[in-house]
């Protein structure tokens, strides 16, 4: 009902405004009984708004503001900001998000507007409702005035095209010499512009004889409202009823007085524009032109510098066709690889920098060539690009080991044979209600949870399962750069992430002095041990010693924050990485790990963040930066990008590729200076090399979709052992049941174990206070096999590894090994 005044509101007239603002205030009679939304309009709507609001545009037709929508059972309403503009209602959950993400939309000429209280308007289309309420009945009224007029103007503009037609039908010989790619808009400028300027005034001529004839239409309406409530009171007879109905009659008085009113504006509105034409709309258009002139002229000079860089490519082969390539490229004209690259263009590539999300273009070029024109590259960052051939031996093999690897597996079975499968997965059915309503008031810490929602591995072997590329480090162990042994080392980290794509089920909870070794020194050099060294809050410590030539050492710390859709898992703690021959001392920390749908839908994980590497010997860096996912991003999915730099700050390589497929390392033969990003940044083209794959991941063993999804090496991590400690992972009760398909066996022993421990605590506690009484000092529990120091590196107290766990081994002597199982 409340569209003429609306769109009156757009002509601009300051009284026009005045009559609409009462006009959206005042209910019609079809509407007295019906609820009000909550909003902030702006745009044409604006005239409808509480004092202060912002006057309306003229010729606009926008409507914002914030309602409450309708999501769940759970969440209930929730405040959204609505924009109505084109006969479309849109919502975004910020005013911020109107220039990315769309939340929803809903199309009003289809749309039946419907209210239930003195708050709610329903909007339904088709197989989509949108449930709304507002702050107050005048909110509302102000949103169904606009809703309504948006409705009528969407339908009229569906199936009245007449003007518009006309105004084509007459600007059709300049729009056809326009497509037609001749000169004619050069040769008359006058003409063209004065037939935009024409177009756009029957445009707005259109618009506003459609304002016109829905102000008919609701002049109409009030005055049938009006005619029913005369009536009504001719039939009146008692006199407390006869006061109010001729209170009504008096407001359908005043409701048409006004409509009219906005009508007679409309009407002297319409009249002003078609006499008058804007200045400053001529100079709007004009300087449109010279603009479209300027960019012509741009994309033919363009068009000319590659047709010449073409020609230069195929008719020079050899040092000119290396030489021109990369003097043209280096001058600009390279293209993004997000359009279509040249079918010529294999061996270089150009990548931005890190300062802005990654673009990767790609030009001709030959390894070959740019041996011979290295001298010519102004600023290479690593000198001469023959390093990068003589050094292809190292990254060659690390092709060959990630596609030849289970061959190499395959001999290493004739050493010691592991187990390829566990019994599958049961198909057990899980009541979260029943769970959580008997954890109604106890700490989330202490609250029991069923084995339904673990795998049958704990967080022990989960850090094991890291090394699962160990090769990569025997590979860097043999590099002879330390800016390529960083690449290495970069994809060893991102590496990690990999088995996590597809395990959203959560590993056990090590018990305190839990430990876990994993002994392969004799297949593949490495001997692993690990230990929780805390409880509160819970802590692990691992070391690694290879006699292949590196140590790793770490101590991590997860803490978790559950966000209601979503649960993040941040690891806390440095990770170490020591190379025996060279000296060179990585350390870099976890990125975090989200898992989303964690109340209603499937499970995913993402990981998003960056890793800074840093060689602590050379001051060489690798910044990787994990991109989380997007639905509307345009990026590969899972991608993982990175620059390896040395002390100066020098790039020497870029890192691409996904934490769940493969990382791919390529050589910078030279950068410069791009354009300017929309944050004012300036990017960094680099000019690289064809890449190299460090990195690939092993496809998972068949049917591993029943098996938890475990990839080769975490079938074998809980096969059972001789000589193991008592304390090992792997003779943990519950864990082994879960394995063996018993789950209700298991989660009876989970408890049986966890109330262990907690008498085991209690008991600690009760000792601290009993030696606080009598003066004492009360050390705590202390590690077995690991002791706190303060890390000269990082400056941090982390846990190291202390020795006697393998001499404890060859022995068979754990009499220092508490009885946790």
């Amino acid at each position: 009902m409340g569209k003429a005044a609306a769109l009156c509101v757009g002509s601009g007239s300051a009284s026009t405004r005045g009559l609409v603002s009462l006009l959206s205030a005042v209910p019609c009679l079809g509407c007295q009984e019906l609820p009000a939304m909550s909003a902030e309009p702006g745009g044409r709507g604006g005239g409808g708004t509480a004092a202060g609001a912002p006057p309306a545009a003229p010729g606009s037709d926008t409507y914002k503001g914030w309602l409450f929508k309708w999501t769940n059972y759970l969440k209930g309403y929730q405040r959204r900001w609505f924009v109505l503009s084109n006969g479309l209602l849109s919502y975004y959950r910020t005013q911020a998000e109107m220039a990315h993400t769309c939340r929803g939309t809903i199309n009003l000429s289809t749309a039946h507007i419907d209210t239930e209280d003195s708050c709610n308007i329903v909007l339904s289309n088709g197989g989509r409702t949108y449930h709304l309420k507002a702050n107050s009945e005048v909110e509302r009224q102000r949103w169904v005035t606009a809703l309504e007029l948006a409705k009528a103007k969407a339908i009229r503009m569906r199936n009245n095209q007449s003007v518009q037609t006309l105004a084509q039908r007459v600007l059709s010989p300049g729009a056809a010499r326009c497509s037609g790619g001749d000169d004619s808009g050069d040769e008359e400028p006058a003409s063209q512009s004065d037939k935009s300027e024409l177009h756009g005034t029957l445009k707005t001529l259109s618009s506003k004889l459609e304002d016109l004839s829905t102000c008919n239409d609701l002049i109409a309406k009030h005055g049938a409202a009006l005619q029913r409530s005369l009536s009504e009171l001719e039939n009146l007879k008692l006199p407390a009823e006869s006061g109010e109905k001729i209170k009504a009659v008096n407001e359908r008085a005043t409701l048409f007085r006004i409509t009219s009113n906005a009508m007679i504006n409309a009407c002297r509105d319409f009249l002003d524009l078609a006499e008058t034409h804007s200045r400053k709309w001529q100079r709007a258009l004009q300087y449109e032109r010279e603009q479209r002139i300027r960019l012509e002229e741009t994309i033919e000079q363009l068009a000319k510098q590659h047709n010449s860089l073409e020609r230069a490519c195929r008719g020079a082969p050899g040092l000119s066709a290396s030489s021109t390539g990369i003097t043209s490229t280096a001058k600009g004209s390279v293209q993004s690889a997000k359009g279509e690259a040249s079918d010529e263009d294999e061996e270089t590539e150009y990548f931005d920098a890190m300062e802005d999300a990654p673009a990767f273009i790609t030009v001709t070029a030959d390894p070959k060539q740019h041996r011979r024109s290295g001298s010519n590259l102004s600023g290479a960052s690593e000198g001469h690009p023959e390093d990068w051939n003589l050094e292809d031996n190292v990254f060659e093999s690390s092709n060959q080991s990630s596609y030849n690897e289970s061959t190499c597996k395959d001999l290493l079975l004739f050493k010691k044979r592991r187990r390829t499968r566990i019994p599958n997965k049961p198909n057990y059915s899980l009541n979260l209600w029943s769970i959580m309503k008997n954890c109604i008031g106890k700490e989330l810490s202490k609250i029991p949870m069923p084995v339904n929602f673990n795998e049958p591995l704990s967080m022990l072997q989960r850090l094991t399962e890291d090394l699962e590329y160990h090769e990569l480090l025997d590979k860097a162990v043999k590099c002879e750069s330390s800016t390529e042994q960083m690449c290495f080392v970069a994809a060893f980290s991102v590496s990690s992430y990999s088995t996590t794509v597809h395990r959203t089920a959560k590993p056990f909870n090590p018990l305190l002095g839990e430990t876990y070794e994993l002994d392969r020194l004799e297949e593949f050099g490495f001997r692993s041990l690990c230990e929780q060294v805390s409880h509160h809050p819970p802590a692990a410590a691992h070391h690694v010693y290879s006699k292949r030539g590196w140590t790793l050492w770490q101590e991590i710390t997860i803490a978790s924050k559950f966000r209601g859709k979503y649960l993040s898992i941040m690891p806390l703690g440095a990770i170490h990485l020591e190379f025996h021959s060279s000296g060179n001392h990585y350390v870099w920390r976890k990125v975090t790990s989200t898992v989303h749908n964690i109340i209603v839908g499937k499970l995913w994980i993402d990981q998003s963040g960056e890793i800074e590497i840093v060689n602590h010997k050379s001051k060489d860096k690798c910044q990787l930066k994990f991109t989380p996912y997007s639905y509307f991003s345009r990026d590969v999915p899972r991608k993982v990008t990175g620059v390896v730099s040395d002390a100066d700050g020098k790039a020497h390589y870029v890192m691409s590729g996904t934490w769940d497929e493969k990382m791919e390392c390529s050589k910078i033969v030279h950068s410069s200076h791009g354009s300017t990003s929309t944050e004012g940044k300036q990017k960094t083209v680099y000019q690289t090399l064809s890449p190299k794959v460090l990195w690939k991941k092993y496809p998972l063993p068949v049917n591993a979709e029943n098996m938890y999804f475990f990839s080769d090496l975490a079938l074998t991590l809980n096969e059972p052992e001789e000589r193991v400690a008592p304390t090992d992972s792997r003779l943990r009760p519950d864990q082994r049941l879960m394995e063996s398909g018993l789950w209700d066996e298991a989660n009876v022993e989970k408890q049986r174990l966890e109330e262990k421990q907690r008498a085991v605590r209690r008991r600690r506690e009760a000792e601290a206070v009993e030696a606080l009484e009598e003066g004492k000092d009360y050390e705590g529990y202390i590690p077995l096999w690991f002791e706190r120091k303060v890390d000269a590196v990082t400056g941090e107290l982390i846990c190291v590894y202390k020795g006697g766990y393998w001499e404890a081994k060859e022995k068979q002597d754990w009499s220092l090994c508490p009885d946790i199982f």
